[in-house]
């Protein structure tokens, strides 16, 4: 009887109030649609760059012909040079930070050319010009940098070349997409705890007679509070499920339905799985705020 009569009187205040029930929704449902926006582009960052990390290459590119390094003033690298930087790679100092290795010869680097150029464009160079090629994998990525120091300045080796620095600046780029997604859903969710608030106080002036008779019967503040606490948490859960919706719809049409087959340098994904994560997150977000707002609102209008 006692939680019939609060629920009672909650569904009854948010009839009383549907405008500030639909803004409280409204400004939920779009600052919690930033968090989850927010989280899962991270989680696509995050993935992005293990995937990377791991196929990334660290690649030692030997003097060409046409090299005009001065590690290469003496023109293209000799078989010894060659010789050379194997050993090394294949020392006891870099084998064990080193996951695999592979060597293109000119006539390697050359078809590699002429399949991503064409004919036209590659035949600037001959194969005879074209670099040799050692491709490195390490264990640890984050230890490219003891390969460049290893092979700076010397004799026949023109560069060291991190293929993980190419994608530093994506990572760079959606990592500051991140950071204004989550400013953006931070002012909204001020703003939609203090909407709450408001509709909490003006809900309760409504209704000071209601409470006022509640008082001279001897009922408690919690069971005078408990009815408006109810009113923020269900607006504010049924923003929270709009949230939720929103971006799992987003993963399932934007990402699996558009995305994934339009951007096909990028083969790792966030899922429905991780989508899924989110959403008990986004609900917990949304009804802990309201509670908190919402009581922190009625305390303090029945103190006055």
């Amino acid at each position: 009887m006692r939680i019939g009569l609060i629920l009672t009187e909650a569904l009854g205040g948010l009839r009383r109030n549907i405008s500030m029930v639909i803004s409280v929704v409204l400004v939920t449902f779009v600052s919690l649609t930033f968090v989850g926006a927010a989280i899962l582009m991270q989680g696509q960052i995050g993935v992005m760059r293990g995937y990377w990390a791991e196929r990334a290459q660290v690649a030692v590119y030997m003097c060409s012909a046409v090299s005009e390094s001065e590690t290469c003033l003496d023109g293209a690298a000799s078989e010894e040079q060659v010789a050379a930087v194997r050993a090394q790679l294949e020392g006891d100092a870099l084998k064990p930070l080193i996951s695999s290795m592979t060597f293109d010869t000119k006539e390697e680097t050359y078809a590699k050319l002429v399949d991503q150029l064409g004919a036209d464009q590659a035949s600037v160079l001959t194969p005879d010009q074209a670099f040799e090629v050692f491709f490195v994998t390490m264990k640890d990525p984050g230890q490219s940098q003891v390969l460049a120091e290893a092979f700076s300045g010397q004799a026949g080796v023109e560069q060291v070349k991190d293929q993980l620095q190419y994608l530093e600046p994506l990572f760079s780029a959606l990592t500051v997409a991140t950071y204004i997604a989550v400013g953006i859903a931070v002012l909204m969710l001020i703003a939609a705890t203090l909407l709450i608030g408001t509709t909490i106080r003006l809900s309760a002036y409504a209704r000071r007679k209601e409470i006022g008779i509640m008082r001279l019967v001897g009922a408690s503040n919690r069971f005078i509070q408990t009815p408006f606490v109810l009113e923020g948490v269900f607006a504010a859960f049924l923003g929270s499920a709009l949230a939720s919706a929103a971006v799992v719809a987003g993963v399932h049409f934007g990402v699996n339905g558009y995305l994934r087959g339009r951007v096909p340098f990028i083969t790792t994904w966030v899922t429905m799985q991780d989508a899924a994560l989110v959403v008990p997150v986004l609900i917990g977000i949304g009804v802990i705020l309201a509670a908190l707002s919402a009581g922190f609102a009625i305390r303090r209008w029945l103190r006055t």
